[in-house]
Formats: C-alpha cells, structure tokens, sequence
C-alpha cells in the first residue's frame, strides 16, 4: 500500500527532503518542548555564551590551548602554530593483496585492494592498548565519477552526472564505483618523526557494496528481506553510503548506511500512478534513474541488475522489489576477525543513519545508544536493549541487539 508522502523543496543536497502528511518535522517538536521551558532555555542559552563567545579585549578565557587560526579563502588545510598536517590513506592507497599501485586507470579488482573514496567516519582501534598503534576503520560513503574513471574526463561535476554510452555503464567502471564504497580496515603505526603510516598487516581489510553481510535482528528473516540473492531473507551483498559511525563498548565497529535510497529505483506504477510501497516512498527511492545507474551495467551482472527494484517477476525471491529494504541499517564490523561476516543490526532502525553513540554501561542495566536520522526534517532515536549487561572480567560486556 502507497504511503503519502510531503514533498519539501530541497537544496540540491543528498539528504531526502520528504516527511509523511501529518507528522510534525523535529524543529516544530523542539521549539514546542522549548517554549514549556523557558528557565531551562536561558540556562542553556548562558552556558553557551560562557563557552563559545570571547571576552572583549581578550582571548577565550583559557579555554583554548593554542592560537586560533585567521580567517581565510586559501586553499588548503591551516592549523594553528606548533601542529601539522599529514595525509594519511588517500583514496587508491594499496593496503592488501597484490597492492596495486594508484593510477587513474585502476581496474574495479584494483579498486578492492586500495582505500575506497570520500572518507567519512572513522575510529582508532588500538592494539594491544597502544596509542601509537592500531587498526583504523574508515567509512566510504560516495563516489565521484568524473574524478574516478579515465573515459568521464571532462564531465561536469554533480551526483546525477554518472555518464551513460548508448544508455549503458561499462561494467568494470561500476564495478570500481562499488568496491570504492564501503569501509576500509587498516594498521597504521606512529613513526619516530610523529608521522603516521600504513602497515600490511592480515588484518587489513576492504569491505564494499559486494561483500556478503548477515542480517540480524527483527527483521531477519521477514518477507520484507527475502530477495532473488537470499530467498529467506537472512543475507544481502554490501553496505551503501556509509557516513558517520560508533564503537560499541565491546570494541567492534558500526557503520552507518545514510542516504542508500538514492542508489535504487523503483518504476512500478497503477491505474497509470507510481506504486511504490511505504518502505520505498518515504526515503524517496526515484524513479527512472538511480544516483550512479550502477543497474545499467553493460554486463547485465546480478549484483549490478538488484539496484532496479521495479518488480520483474511474480515473487519477491525471483527479483529484487525487496533489494533497497535490506539498506538503511547499522553494520557491526569486528576490525580484529577479518574474516567475521559484517552483521547488519536491524533492531537498531531503518533510516537515514548518521551514527550511533552509545551511554556509558552500567552492569546489570539495559544497554543504550543514540543515532540520528539525517534525513531533513526527521528525528533521532534512542535504543534500549531488551536483555541487561553484563561487564566480564576481561572487559568485554554481553548484550543482544
């Protein structure tokens, strides 16, 4: 059944600017429970004066360590006095594998042994405790075409902007576009000039939008999930869009799948209107192209076909109608197993997902964490564990989500 949706004009950025008929938007919820609070509002208001506005004449009271830098239009990255800057993983930087070398004219394969494309959240896992050691875990959440492949020289830049010859994709490019997504698992090590460095370690890691991952919680399992790739709905190949990100308290990684809808399409229509189910309409999966065409593979390959979710057949495990609904999930990555299958944890929520915090946990009590929907005009949501904590004696904590 179609749901209705309120279209709001957007900006032109990624984020879907649409809200369900008759749900208020989260500013209109903040300002009402604001104005029941006025003495808290002044509080508030005061504290932030104390901390972000500068005494007159002077600096910021002490609060800062260092000399702010001017303000500039330069192109390029300025720090205050006493630090530096250092590139560290630039996209198509070799980790694994054969290691191959970066150029322009990189294979899709070669893109699955290098660091994928527009970094975004990230976390330092230390080994052995060490600060000046560890695996960090990167979030890839999109790609640039025009920047990425040799034939798109000269394309204008832009999202919708992926080219087409003879309204097809060569197959090698999207497979590029794909295994440049994802999340990248890499050791680095602090040199003795303060710089830090890659290290080939067999913990070094690319996941993109082809790795094979678990669906786990409520909605494993569910004929909402069940695909021509897993008919009883417990797996799905990649993860999408993946912006900012959390560590959990038992040190393993969540990357959050924000703006996955725009990857799909979904042209299904009646009585000569768009028929697209609640669970596509309300992140706005388009109709009649996706953001990068990837369904338009000259190779017809399943894994490049499952981006149209139009329905083709007369079940849902014979086509990929279902496709988009196992995107919009938290992914757990365990950074120390590199061979541990990602987990998509769908009692977290399906949305527009801009990471995930987590309380301090308390034994005994229900575990807690926070992520946003970063989506326009939604919310964001808190999720508590059904079962208590338990804190081990090694420091790990057993919980279920």
């Amino acid at each position: 059944m179609s749901q209705a949706i309120e279209i709001i004009p957007g900006d032109g950025c990624d984020e879907p600017p649409c809200l369900e008929t008759g749900n208020p938007r989260f500013g209109d919820l903040v300002t009402r429970r604001l104005k029941r609070r006025d003495v808290l509002v002044g509080g508030l208001a005061s504290a932030l004066v104390a901390l972000f506005v500068r005494p007159s004449g002077g600096r910021a009271g002490n609060r800062l360590d260092f000399k702010p830098v001017p303000v500039s239009r330069a192109d390029c990255v300025a720090v205050p006095e006493g630090y530096r800057v250092q590139v560290l993983l630039p996209w198509g930087e070799p980790i694994l594998g054969r290691m191959p070398a970066f150029t322009i004219n990189n294979s899709g394969e070669d893109q699955a042994m290098q660091i994928g494309s527009h970094h975004d959240g990230m976390h330092f896992f230390a080994i052995d405790g060490s600060s000046d050691d560890g695996l960090l875990v990167v979030n890839h959440e999109y790609v640039e075409p025009r920047l990425m492949q040799a034939s798109a020289s000269g394309l204008r830049l832009g999202v919708d902007d992926a080219y087409l010859i003879d309204g097809r994709r060569p197959a090698d490019d999207v497979l590029k576009e794909m295994n440049a997504h994802g999340v990248s698992v890499v050791r680095i090590h602090r040199e003795a000039d303060g710089g830090w460095a890659a290290v080939a370690d067999p913990r070094n890691r690319r996941i993109t939008a082809l790795t094979p991952m678990e669906l786990a919680g409520p909605a494993r399992g569910s004929d909402f999930v069940k695909t021509k790739y897993s008919p009883d709905g417990t797996s799905v190949r990649g993860t999408l869009s993946n912006c900012a990100s959390g560590a959990t308290p038992w040190n393993t990684y969540l990357a959050a799948e924000e703006n996955w809808a725009l990857y799909f399409r979904n042209d299904d229509s009646k009585d000569g209107k768009p028929d697209q189910p609640r669970e596509h309409s309300q992140y706005r999966v388009p109709r009649g192209k996706t953001r990068y065409h990837w369904e338009l593979a000259d190779n017809g390959d399943d894994a490049f076909v499952r981006f149209d979710a139009s329905r083709k057949a007369p079940s849902p495990t014979e086509d990929y109608r279902n496709e988009p609904n196992a995107f919009g999930w938290m992914v757990e990555i365990d950074p120390f197993q590199p061979d541990a299958v990602p987990v998509k944890r769908t009692a977290l929520g399906r949305f527009a997902h801009e990471g995930v915090v987590f309380a301090p946990p308390t034994e005994g009590r229900p575990l807690v964490c926070y992520s946003g929907d970063d989506a326009k005009f939604q919310f964001i949501y808190k999720f508590v564990s059904a079962t208590t904590t338990t804190i081990t004696s090694i420091g790990f904590m057993a919980t279920k989500l």
